[in-house]
């Protein structure tokens, strides 16, 4: 299997190419402060308050749905909870950064390929995030567009479908995602060819995903998007 096989790149945006994790620290490091807890401890508690209240609230908006993961955190931490901080963190989306390599790859990665983004988040506020990324996306599939929220296998069946409208079919589709729980797992349900963005490999456990035991499947595996453009580069030679 070759990068040049296929002819669209999906991609995860959060943890995959803008670095949510500092994002999300900077916005709780209100709730850090209260709780006491180190940062690995807050992203681990973060993911796993996230998936539930994502199960729970399939339908809400990304920034609404990150007021009511305020709300858990706090309670999990055993803190008092802060209306305005959850307001805050649920508005800061479009804040966090781009990891630094994201937009140069993306720009040389949309020369031979049509880039999706298939994304836990609502249409304003990766607006604020696609202007880091300096590229225009070909489609752009939110959970506020599809109404449920990822691992859950309605994202990539909408992913699915409507690439294969728009002639491209799903053997020709790469998934490119940092997150194994929401995105490599599914990935390997719906049968679509997967490349690993590897963000944390310098870290241990996790972080703000939850793992998922077995390991999934890898068709391809990199510890960042330069990587990735690089490996394409030289299929070139």
């Amino acid at each position: 299997m070759r990068l040049s096989d296929f002819k669209a790149l999906s991609f995860d945006c959060y943890g995959t190419l803008i670095d949510w994790e500092s994002g999300l620290l900077a916005a709780l490091e209100p709730l850090r402060k209260r709780s006491r807890v180190a940062d690995g401890e807050l992203l681990e508690a973060y993911g796993v308050v996230e998936y539930e209240v994502e199960q729970e609230f399939p339908g809400l908006a990304y920034s609404q749905l990150l007021e009511k993961v305020h709300g858990g955190l706090c309670r999990r931490l055993g803190v008092a909870e802060d209306e305005l901080e959850a307001v805050k963190l649920g508005a800061s989306v479009g804040d966090w950064p781009a990891f630094s390599d994201s937009p140069d790859a993306l720009r040389y990665l949309n020369q031979h390929f049509k880039l999706v983004i298939l994304s836990n988040v609502d249409r304003r506020s990766f607006a604020g995030s696609n202007r880091r990324l300096g590229v225009e996306f070909d489609f752009i599939f939110t959970a506020q567009d599809i109404g449920s929220y990822k691992p859950d296998l309605r994202n990539f069946e909408y992913l699915v479908a409507h690439l294969d409208e728009a002639g491209i079919p799903k053997d020709k589709l790469l998934h490119v995602a940092q997150s194994l729980f929401h995105d490599h797992v599914p990935a390997n349900h719906m049968g679509i060819a997967s490349a690993w963005i590897d963000r944390r490999h310098d870290k241990q456990g996790g972080g703000a995903t939850v793992l998922p035991d077995p390991m999934p499947h890898l068709d391809f595996r990199f510890i960042s998007l330069e990587e990735l453009a690089a490996a394409h580069r030289a299929e070139q030679v």
